[in-house]
């Protein structure tokens, strides 16, 4: 496993760490530990230009996630998104879908075949992961954000196991094909009112072929009845808790997280601000804005909002983003004063905090990790893969045991991919397969 270079985030020990060990002594225990256990992220974004031969994950780009950030933050396994928006419910925009997934697909093959093989491996089972790892490499794995891209053929499930494929979600934000998504939540429009019969037989299929349920962003009564058809156990591979913050549906409720537990599965917290704390982002947004606005105002320069920049055409934003830029580096020496000491930023001990609930409501035998980096993921102080480090720190001062943080970092998700396999093993058996 990898050194870890990236600087610790500093804090007050906590109150179960141990008062006769020393600051340094604590950094140096954790440093150990994360060097021991298998660091894994089950949720990272991709864009496919950055899967080729000129540009590409041997550089450290600009991108959260990407082999030389693995390698100083200690990361060992990361699983790849092959993520595809909602789109039309048509021919058109399921092959429209699935020339994006195949494309993601494709490139996740590409870095681990073509680009960087003697750096980065795929792996398909626990033990492809744990062979890797001892060899030195990093591991890729991959997860399917969103299954609208098999559109109305059953058989797309067994065709993208084959692809490497070892966790899948129903829908995204928008309904899909086989589920009800959270974002009804939004206006309480529905289209199946949970799983359609399609998702049903989707269960069914990935039962079979040995990929994990993903229930990250499909709709509470679509979860339900997910976990209760599966046959095998689940997994949240990026969501935190909704007792903590109630304001996201991206987060789970407690029944949720206990019948993920009953499954035998994991929930994977997520380290994405608005889900961790969505009024403490607001507020630093705002604060951000300000500070931002008043230099503008001072260039002459007016912002945008979200919607204005995505209709610029290229060269408009691509001007735009320079002006940003240039405002970013004016803002950098007020930070401190006028945005962190006003309303402070969510940080890699916010994020642990829904580690903590989920652990005392489920045990620590159903809780992992996810930063979703590159999907608009990462707080303060595990902005990007090369701060991994300070997230085992967090929780070496909270008093997890070194045994419970493998289990947390990786160990989980393993023990659920392999029941998964199993469970399949013993349908395919039956069926004759």
């Amino acid at each position: 496993m990898a050194t870890n270079t990236a600087e610790p985030v500093v804090a007050e020990p906590a109150a179960t760490s141990s008062a006769a060990e020393s600051e340094e002594a604590l950094i140096e225990r954790a440093r150990g530990i994360h060097e021991r256990v298998i660091v894994m992220d089950t949720h990272v974004d991709i864009n496919t230009a950055n899967f080729a031969s000129n540009t590409n994950y041997v550089q450290d780009l600009d991108t959260q996630v990407n082999l030389p950030k693995m390698e100083a933050g200690g990361m060992d396994v990361a699983w790849f998104v092959v993520y595809t928006g909602q789109g039309p419910l048509t021919e058109e925009g399921f092959a429209a879908a699935e020339a994006n997934a195949l494309d993601k697909f494709s490139a996740i093959q590409r870095l681990t075949s073509e680009i960087a093989p003697d750096q980065i491996e795929l792996a398909l089972t626990s033990d492809d992961v744990r062979r890797i790892v001892a060899s030195g490499k990093k591991v890729a794995m991959i997860g399917v954000e969103n299954s609208y891209p098999m559109g109305m053929d059953i058989n797309n499930v067994r065709r993208y196991y084959q692809l490497g494929a070892r966790y899948a979600s129903l829908s995204h934000n928008g309904h899909s094909q086989f589920a009800d998504s959270n974002t009804g939540e939004n206006d309480d429009v529905w289209l199946h009112e949970g799983l359609s019969d399609l998702g049903r037989q989707a269960i069914a299929e990935m039962n079979k072929w040995g990929i994990i349920i993903d229930v990250s962003h499909p709709s509470y009564e679509s979860n339900k009845e997910t976990i209760e058809l599966s046959r095998a156990p689940v997994m949240a591979s990026h969501s935190s808790a909704r007792a903590l913050d109630p304001n996201v549906s991206r987060n789970l409720y407690d029944d949720e997280l206990q019948a993920i537990r009953d499954s035998g599965g994991v929930v994977q917290a997520v380290a994405f601000r608005g889900y961790v704390d969505s009024e403490k982002q607001r507020a630093y947004s705002g604060a951000m804005r300000a500070l931002q606005e008043d230099i503008a105002e001072d260039m002459g320069f007016t912002l945008l909002s979200p919607a204005e920049v995505r209709a610029l055409d290229t060269e408009a934003r691509v001007a735009y983003q320079g002006r940003l830029a240039e405002i970013g580096e004016l803002a950098a020496p007020r930070m401190a004063a006028e945005v962190d000491a006003v309303a402070p930023p969510v940080d890699v001990s916010d994020f642990v905090d829904h580690i903590d609930y989920i652990v005392e409501l489920i045990g620590v035998d159903h809780v992992g990790i996810s930063g979703d980096f590159d999907g608009g993921g990462g707080v303060t102080g595990w902005a990007d893969a090369s701060e991994s480090f300070n997230v085992t720190l967090e929780m070496v001062r909270r008093g997890y045991s070194e045994e419970d943080i493998a289990k947390i970092w990786g160990e989980n998700v393993l023990r659920v991919l392999d029941e998964v396999q199993r469970v399949a093993q013993e349908i395919q058996a039956a069926e004759g397969v």
